[in-house]
């Protein structure tokens, strides 16, 4: 409910609401045992890793609990039959959960964080959706290309160093490259840099800022990093303004998101992005644009490296379908099926956005047993639901891309599969991202074998996104090449017929 909500003493953002308020037999749904005054259920759990402390909570207590934390009370559900109900459009809507609405200080009431009585959302998204058309996209893949040849560039010099490369580092840098050069005809210069550009830095300062404030119960206790926020914020504002001005006083672009932003106007109304609007349209395709896929390529790349047969038929379908290709063209990308099954099991295990929060449009009961009034809450604890066994087998937490063969998809329940969120709230650039992610993943594997640091084990950091920390690979580059300069094909894997696990009945 967009209401504001004052428990313990404090003002919540605009949005929120406590359990307490909306679940009339709260008291039903299991908790963490030895609750203690004021910390609630944080005996044990970290403020640095809220979602990993709740994956272990989830397997203690079931499909649906609840978590509290300095007087306030969290409802989780990850079971697959609770999620699907969830999903249901006509029961439930996004919800802008308190850690969604701690970013609406740096991007107001953009795509992502705008509620759902606010118009711009719907004015935004009407004008922005032609711009993730096939048509569109196909503009984009020349430009993906061109800075994926920058990041292979700077992994050819460091394999000839013999130096291992920092995976999400360099995605980051290539992510960040990528939504701008495409989306805003910008160039950071990322991969020119020894270090990360100020505008990631600030950019995952909010992001870092963001997830504090959920997890102490008194913002004051945060005063230093409430003014290196507001100075980051302020950075944002200032190098999108500058980004806008160039594009005004240059009479315009190559029809890209920002071309659309500044001269589109609503097909049914008429009405135009203010300048607010576009500016802070601007800073979430830069932040969500880059943030969520350079975690998906991380993981993805983590787990080839330590599934060498995986990669290797990976590798045999990359060299199979774009052969001695120099370039690869845009519709031979749609082709690569098994690398993009690499990708989605990245995305089963690690989604970068872990979790997606639903509230009640009317008075309903969830799963036919938990009433729930208006405006109730939950999170949908997406990193869990792609763990559920009753869905997803015993061995859930093994990576194994053929989950999502044409047979396995048909086979499994609809919205068990949620790594972009769900409804009409979904993430609106996710072909864009999968598209640069299946491109990325295909010239890399093409290109080097991946070698893992034996003494490394997965570590998950957390800032509103997951990313692996301290990843580092040792790359070999692939020395057999055919007639154009490719790596000499190896023989071809039995490959599935076509299909797209995202786009099924449900998901």
């Amino acid at each position: 409910m967009a209401e504001t909500v004052s428990t313990s003493g404090d003002v919540l953002p605009k949005g929120f609401r406590s359990a307490e308020l909306g679940w009339p037999e709260l008291r039903r749904i299991p908790h963490p045992p030895y609750r203690i005054p004021l910390l609630g259920d944080l005996l044990g759990a970290s403020r640095h890793t809220p979602v990993q402390d709740s994956l272990r909570y989830a397997r203690q207590l079931g499909p649906i609990f609840r978590r509290r934390a300095f007087g306030r009370e969290f409802v989780f559900v990850w079971g697959a039959g609770l999620a699907a109900d969830m999903a249901d459009e006509s029961r439930f809507a996004k919800h802008v959960g308190l850690g969604i609405a701690n970013l609406r200080p740096v991007v107001g009431d953009a795509l992502f964080t705008a509620y759902n009585h606010e118009p711009n959302w719907q004015l935004a998204h009407d004008v922005l959706a032609p711009g993730f058309s096939r048509e569109a996209m196909a503009a984009y893949h020349p430009m993906m290309l061109d800075v994926a040849e920058r990041l292979t560039a700077h992994w050819d010099r460091e394999a000839a160093a013999g130096r291992p490369v920092d995976v999400p580092g360099d995605m980051t840098k290539l992510t960040l490259e990528t939504i701008a050069r495409t989306g805003f005809g910008h160039d950071f210069g990322s991969f020119e840099r020894a270090r990360l550009h100020p505008f990631v830095t600030a950019m995952v300062g909010t992001l870092t800022y963001a997830q504090r404030l959920n997890t102490l119960p008194f913002p004051g206790l945060l005063r230093e990093a409430a003014r290196r926020n507001e100075a980051d914020i302020a950075y944002l504002n200032r190098t999108v303004d500058e980004l806008v001005r160039q594009r005004r006083a240059g009479g315009g672009g190559q029809g890209d998101l920002l071309d659309r932003m500044l001269d589109t106007a609503h097909p049914g109304t008429g009405e135009r992005l203010s300048a607010e609007n576009v500016r802070r349209q601007v800073i979430t395709f830069l932040v969500a644009g880059h943030e969520t896929t350079s975690g998906a390529l991380s993981f993805a790349l983590h787990y080839l490296s330590l599934n060498p047969l995986i990669a290797a038929r990976a590798r045999a379908e990359v060299d199979r379908v774009w052969g001695d290709t120099e370039v690869p063209g845009y519709d031979q990308v749609a082709k690569l099926r098994y690398v993009r099954r690499v990708l989605d099991e990245a995305l089963r295990l690690w989604p970068t956005a872990p979790g997606f929060a639903r509230e009640a449009r009317e008075d309903t009961v969830l799963g036919g047993e938990h009433p729930m009034r208006r405006g109730a809450w939950a999170l949908v604890l997406t990193a869990m639901l792609h763990r559920d066994p009753e869905v997803w087998g015993e061995d859930a937490e093994r990576f194994d891309p053929d989950r999502f063969d044409a047979p396995a998809v048909r086979g499994r329940p609809p919205h068990t599969f949620k790594p972009f969120g769900t409804g009409a709230r979904a993430c609106i650039g996710r072909q864009f991202a999968l598209h640069e992610a299946t491109l990325v993943l295909g010239l890399l594997l093409r290109r080097y074998d991946l070698r893992p640091d034996p003494a490394y084990r997965l570590r998950v950091t957390e800032r509103l996104t997951l990313m692996p920390e301290g990843l580092r690979l040792g790359l070999e580059r692939r020395t057999a090449t055919g007639a154009a300069g490719a790596p000499t094909q190896a023989p071809a894997p039995e490959v599935s017929a076509p299909r797209c696990p995202v786009h099924r009945a449900g998901d």
